[in-house]
């Protein structure tokens, strides 16, 4: 578990180069460590040691900080460290949506952004409720000076074997309200179960976990998303569409990864023929232009996104329905693009790499993508630019 310490001023830290230095460690052994699968325990210490779960706070509620700078500093980490190793990308990813949550529930913020900044909190868990089929996820009963106990199980898809502190949804049983709490994963009545083996992102810490009577005092909840889905602010119903922006980053990152080291191995097999022969293979050339293109139209889709909700959360409180909708519109888009491109590239490159050592990428790359509707999205898309029907507020 992550200890308090005394965190160097994120003002004097050259963030880029930390998050490279990460990128290219975990690049080394990226495909032996997700060969062995397991809990990501090594790797999350590599992450706190370098500060990164502390760099993904939103910044200072006082006004003196960039809530949109933080946002976009965020997803270029994030896309960065995916495009080594994809799980860790996502476990990342999980961590920063859940970060904002106090922000998203108009809660005040500063004690809880203030604890994961200076103990280096990785933070994993969920807030939105599960599928009905799922089963009742979880409750919060009222108890004794106005806490609450926790009783139930819920499948997380990132962190909750590593995590310091868990942020979950829970039902509340008297007023029916989605309660956002902070829960401490040591205590007894917590038990994380990992997931068993996973087809690809097998290395992003995601289980089960039950609650057994785990109690939660008023300071531990962050705030709550009233029942009725009509009276949700529309700041509030960013998060999901944050977490979905995210995931987003990280599919697009796996591409991008995949296709930068199926290029180092095509160099590196051109260099070794022979003086002389022709190592501008025509049709290797229009399949690298083909791939390379599907990545850039990505990013442009992915960034357009980005830059948008990053206004959104700089507008909090202020957002309207509006301006929720043209986010909800632009993240759809960058949805259903990056995940056409993320499978597209990830199978292109297993063709020109003959697979050795490939896979991974295009196992992640199936992972990701697999809940992600593109024609879903795309009939959003589509309904309010020819109707100017705006996107209903995600359920949480």
């Amino acid at each position: 578990m992550a200890t308090a310490t005394t965190p160097t001023p994120a003002e004097a830290v050259d963030w880029p180069r930390v998050t490279r230095e990460v990128a290219d460690d975990l690049a080394v052994d990226a495909s032996v460590r997700d060969r062995a699968g397991g809990p990501p325990f090594d790797e999350a210490a590599r992450l706190r040691e370098a500060g990164l779960p502390a760099l993904l706070t939103p910044p200072a509620p006082d006004g003196t900080g960039d809530p949109g700078a933080a946002w976009r500093s965020a997803c270029a980490t994030v896309r960065e460290l995916s495009a080594a190793d994809g799980s860790i990308g996502e476990l990342l990813a999980h961590h920063c949506v859940l970060a904002w949550s106090a922000r998203f529930l108009g809660a005040p913020a500063e004690p809880f952004e203030r604890r994961i900044a200076e103990d280096r909190w990785l933070l994993a868990g969920g807030i939105e409720l599960p599928e009905a089929e799922a089963g009742p996820g979880l409750t919060a009963e009222p108890g004794g000076n106005g806490g609450y106990v926790l009783r139930g199980r819920r499948g997380f898809d990132a962190g909750v074997t590593v995590a310091d502190r868990l942020v979950v949804g829970a039902r509340c049983t008297r007023t029916g309200d989605l309660l956002v709490v902070l829960v401490d994963p040591a205590h007894p009545g917590v038990c994380a179960e990992p997931a068993g083996d996973r087809v690809g992102q097998r290395l992003t810490g995601s289980g089960t976990v039950g609650f057994d009577d785990v109690p939660a005092g008023a300071d531990d909840v962050l705030g709550a998303v009233p029942r009725d889905e009509h009276a949700v602010a529309p700041c509030t119903a960013l998060a999901p569409l944050a977490l979905r922006l995210m995931l987003t980053q990280v599919a697009l990152g796996v591409a991008e990864g995949a296709l930068a080291e199926a290029r180092d191995v095509s160099r590196a097999a051109q260099a070794a023929r022979p003086s002389g022969t022709d190592a501008e293979d025509p049709y290797l050339l229009l399949a690298y232009g083909e791939l390379a293109t599907a990545a850039h139209t990505a990013a442009a889709v992915v960034e357009r996104a980005t830059d948008a909700l990053a206004r959104g959360l700089g507008a909090g409180a202020g957002l309207d329905v509006d301006g929720h909708a043209g986010i909800a519109v632009l993240v759809a888009a960058a949805e259903a693009v990056t995940s056409r491109s993320a499978v597209h590239i990830t199978t292109r490159v297993l063709e020109l790499t003959d697979g050795a050592g490939f896979d991974r990428f295009w196992r992640n790359a199936r992972v990701l993508t697999a809940h992600t509707s593109s024609a879903r999205r795309l009939r959003e898309v589509g309904d309010h630019y020819l109707n100017g029907t705006l996107p209903r507020l995600p359920r949480l």
